[in-house]
């Protein structure tokens, strides 16, 4: 819907403001923790869950019309859930590594 993605010049993204704001926040974690090293506490992991919340309250409550978001509203709630989903990622793959799954 073009209402629901940003606009350059006339050209509108392929992907809604809260998946661009994923898409920029998982790449740029992954750059990040190809530099440094992340210890993925149980504590870390609690976080990530908790900053995927918003933008699964926003996307809920959007999809049955309780309310209408807007871009830039979609656009934090996507760089917050995109680290989130970047840490849940990355700690998975590490747990995967350490043989603990």
């Amino acid at each position: 819907m073009p209402e629901r993605t940003f606009s350059y010049k006339g050209h509108y993204f392929p992907v809604c403001a809260r998946c661009t704001g994923f898409y920029i926040s998982l790449f740029a974690y992954f750059v990040y923790t190809f530099f440094f090293f992340v210890n993925y506490t149980p504590t870390l992991l609690l976080v990530a869950i908790l900053l995927n919340v918003p933008a699964g309250i926003d996307g809920t409550t959007q999809y049955f019309g309780l309310r209408e978001s807007n871009n830039y509203l979609r656009l934090v709630t996507g760089l917050l859930g995109g680290i989130g989903l970047g840490i849940l990622v990355k700690a998975f793959k590490y747990y995967i590594y350490l043989g603990v799954i």
